[in-house]
């Protein structure tokens, strides 16, 4: 990848239009979770600091193309002049007379925050002329928002095409990460993946194994996998098409790449049974559903994890939300924290990877987390990123 930053760009009086990924939890019109804006702050303060006039674009919730206040972004301003020690100025609408000229009202190190541009259907169209129209506040574009690169969107992609486009702090850190994942890792390289279903990641799996020294395989997925093999999961969440986890387990054969699968597991009669929850070898599930692997898996895994010198965690191990089931995800977890601690590169995808690591407390052990949910999968899948790819066309054209 070839594509500017803003270590190759002078903004002092420049308006910069900023693409961030402000997508944040509301619960009764406040913020729920800060660690997107979190993760945001580091590019928003070289702004500042750094004297550009920075115009901030984001989207917030899925409100089709339509004005919803559910869905305003105007309490995320009042939040980041908090953070930035600075007015960020909220404005009505992202395009027209009236955004632009609260663009160029803009002091050096100033901040303006645009209202969603989800509220208009042009958005997620990328049409061109509401990219143009986005342009005009702005004389260069900063993409930050790395959790929506995977959109080709007007302001995550279609407005580059109108302004010298480069990548902000965060979106460099990530594809910094991510593709050393990809290029030539340490080895062994070892991946944890959970999740619901395999065929939710089917594309992650293929891309992996060219990469890959092992698997380390739980969640509802660890289930469709054993059941590949014939082994009684009970009523277990699982795939019913077993084929795609029956092909990966024949590449992963064929490539000699280590997959391993539970020995045991904490079950229950039912998903909202807790109190039925109990360890129990494979062999014993019966009529139970599989909810976390059990010690001895996390224990086997922990080993493979140790000795990794390139890991992801892309996925919990389990229910991870429930505490009955939460022992495979957090074992897992600190044993990529111990591998991190003795020199390994290690990377947490984003989504549900990420919301597990800082809800067990070991996403600052280990070497970076992903913002990315669907952009972290895509780029582990092998596929061109539109927000990306906007960035190195207009490098190109420089």
């Amino acid at each position: 990848m070839h594509f500017r930053t803003l270590r190759d760009v002078g903004v002092r009086g420049k308006r910069v239009l900023l693409r961030e990924d402000l997508n944040v939890p509301m619960k009764d019109g406040a913020i729920a979770d800060e660690t997107r804006i979190d993760a945001a702050l580091p590019t928003l303060r070289r702004l500042r600091d750094d004297g550009a006039k920075t115009v901030i674009l984001s989207h917030l919730g899925r409100p089709d193309g339509k004005t919803n206040p559910k869905y305003s972004l105007r309490p995320l301003a009042a939040r980041l002049s908090e953070l930035l020690g600075t007015e960020v100025r909220f404005v009505e609408d992202c395009i027209g007379d009236a955004a632009v000229a609260a663009s160029n009202a803009l002091a050096d190190g100033g901040f303006a925050l645009f209202e969603n541009v989800r509220f208009h259907p042009e958005e997620e169209a990328n049409d061109p002329g509401f990219a143009r129209e986005l342009a005009k506040s702005g004389d260069l574009y900063v993409n930050d928002a790395f959790g929506t690169a995977h959109r080709a969107h007007a302001s995550t992609a279609g407005v580059a095409a109108y302004l010298p486009a480069y990548a902000g702090l965060l979106m460099e850190a990530e594809l910094a990460a991510l593709s050393r994942l990809m290029g030539e890792p340490a080895r062994p390289f070892v991946c944890a993946i959970g999740g619901a279903k395999v065929v939710d990641k089917v594309g992650v799996f293929e891309n992996l194994l060219a990469n890959v020294d092992a698997f380390v395989i739980g969640g509802g997925m660890a289930n469709t996998f054993l059941a590949a093999q014939g082994i009684d999961v009970g009523t277990s969440l699982r795939d019913p098409d077993l084929l795609p986890a029956q092909r990966i387990i024949a590449t992963s054969l064929a490539r000699g790449v280590d997959l391993h699968l539970p020995t045991d597991a904490v079950v229950a009669d039912s998903f909202d049974a807790d109190d039925t929850a109990r360890t129990v070898p494979l062999e014993q599930v019966g009529g139970g559903m599989i909810l976390d692997i059990g010690p001895e898996t996390a224990r086997a895994y922990a080993e493979v994890l140790r000795r990794g010198k390139t890991i992801v965690f892309n996925g919990p191990m389990g229910v991870y939300e429930k505490p009955p089931y939460q022992n495979g995800t957090l074992v897992v977890g600190e044993a990529i924290g111990e591998a991190t601690r003795n020199g390994a590169i290690s990377v947490i995808g984003g989504g549900d990877a990420a919301a597990a690591a800082h809800a067990l407390g070991f996403a600052n052990a280990v070497t970076h987390v992903s913002t990315g949910g669907g952009a972290t999968l895509e780029f582990l899948e092998g596929k061109t990123l539109p927000g990306v790819a906007a960035l190195e066309q207009s490098a190109a054209r420089s």
